[in-house]
């Protein structure tokens, strides 16, 4: 953990982790807090769950544009502008009565998302430096993943409490006040965004990025399908209580795991270490039809965890050794454009096979698309050469 400390030692580290906090709380919060805003106004599961996913998917189509926005003009006002727009449509949804209005609104708060995590996560090469990027990359993964189990617990409570309306009001609060911390934050308000090397391409035209991307599009509709899967599993087998403590055994897994990942020395490359990663992943996901919604799902979906938590932090050191300069916010952001457009298509496709087929056969569809993933960057591993070096420390 002597890595760790090193890391809290640093005033901007610490300002970066805390400044950010309050708006990764609100986005954790915010879909369930949408979900449940939907269901008590109109009355309503499909619209919310409609609501709730409308709001995903806006949110993911457009996370590649915010990212190159980022990029091209850095951080300060594209913040400033999209952090109180974001409040004041949360602050709209929550008054709003009818059907068009609050589905519009969920829409248009997907679409102008602050890409808070996107810009936080170049910052920290430039904090710690490379000595200590990947302990930062770990200890910031497990942050965000921290908060990623409180907050959806915070939302339900106070959805489902007697004042239910406070719910979206925290999360335009909290948006507000995590805006102001990274405003503040002195390694924010001087960050400037990197030159293009035009020799080396457009991010698009990288071999590895593609790879990236045809990988996030598998990983995406399997986890679609994971998702989806566990809550009808459970709710199937008349056990729907049990849904809550499965995620919440696996998100805590993943904060393990991305711990854990951080303290690993760099004696292999950030790509055969995400590659031996990922094969423990896969393995692990090969039982996943098997279980049942008891402790045999909770022991696998616990190594999920821990490997998928891992996997993030070799992830974006893989990302930052590959992408071309200047792309240090957009190529993450279209990658996750990609890797969440094919959730929520799995999701949908997810559901209908829970019902028409069975649970099982979503969690098998998963370990399936891991297996792809996996094989996609194997069979491309010549094109991370840049990623596939052992660096000191």
């Amino acid at each position: 953990m002597k890595q760790y400390l090193e890391i809290f030692k640093i005033p901007l580290a610490r300002n970066l982790l805390i400044a950010a906090t309050p708006a990764r709380l609100a986005y954790s919060m915010i879909g369930l807090a949408i979900f449940f805003k939907t269901e008590r106004t109109l009355d309503s599961i499909p619209l919310a769950g409609l609501a709730l996913g409308l709001n995903a998917l806006a949110g993911s189509l457009t996370a590649g544009i915010r990212g190159s926005v980022i990029d091209r003009f850095g951080q300060k006002w594209p913040i400033r502008i999209l952090v109180p727009g974001y409040a004041l449509g949360i602050i709209a949804l929550n008054v709003a009565e009818s059907k068009t209005s609050i589905l519009l609104w969920a829409f248009v708060l997907g679409v102008s998302a602050p890409p808070i995590n996107l810009s936080v996560r170049p910052l920290w090469k430039q904090i710690v430096g490379d000595q200590l990027v990947r302990n930062a990359y770990g200890l910031d993964t497990a942050v965000m993943n921290s908060v990623g189990v409180i907050g959806p617990a915070i939302a339900t409570t106070v959805s489902l409490s007697s004042h239910p309306g406070y719910a979206l009001g925290f999360c335009s609060a909290l948006m507000i006040l995590g805006g102001i911390g990274l405003e503040i934050t002195i390694n924010h308000r001087n960050w400037f965004t990197e030159k293009k090397d035009p020799a080396e391409g457009k991010l698009w035209k990288i071999p590895a990025i593609r790879l990236l991307m045809i990988e996030g599009a598998f990983i995406g509709l399997g986890w679609g399908f994971f998702d989806i899967g566990i809550p009808a599993y459970a709710t199937l087998e008349d056990v729907p209580h049990r849904t809550a403590w499965l995620f919440s055994i696996m998100s805590l897994s993943t904060v393990i795991g991305g711990l854990v990942a951080g303290l690993i020395k760099r004696k292999r490359s950030a790509f055969k270490t995400m590659r031996i990663t990922y094969c423990g992943w896969f393995i692990f996901s090969l039982p996943l039809y098997f279980t049942y919604p008891d402790w045999s799902l909770a022991v696998v979906g616990a190594l999920l965890g821990l490997t998928g938590g891992a996997l993030q932090v070799f992830y974006f050191e893989v990302l930052d050794a590959v992408r071309p300069q200047g792309s240090a916010t957009a190529s993450l952001g279209w990658l996750w454009t990609i890797e969440g457009s094919m959730a929520a298509l799995g999701s949908a496709i997810g559901g209908y096979i829970a019902k028409e087929v069975s649970p099982q056969a979503c969690l098998a569809v998963t370990t399936l698309m891991l297996s792809i993933g996996f094989l996609t960057l194997n069979l491309g591993r010549k094109r991370f050469a840049a990623a596939d070096v052992v660096l000191e420390g």
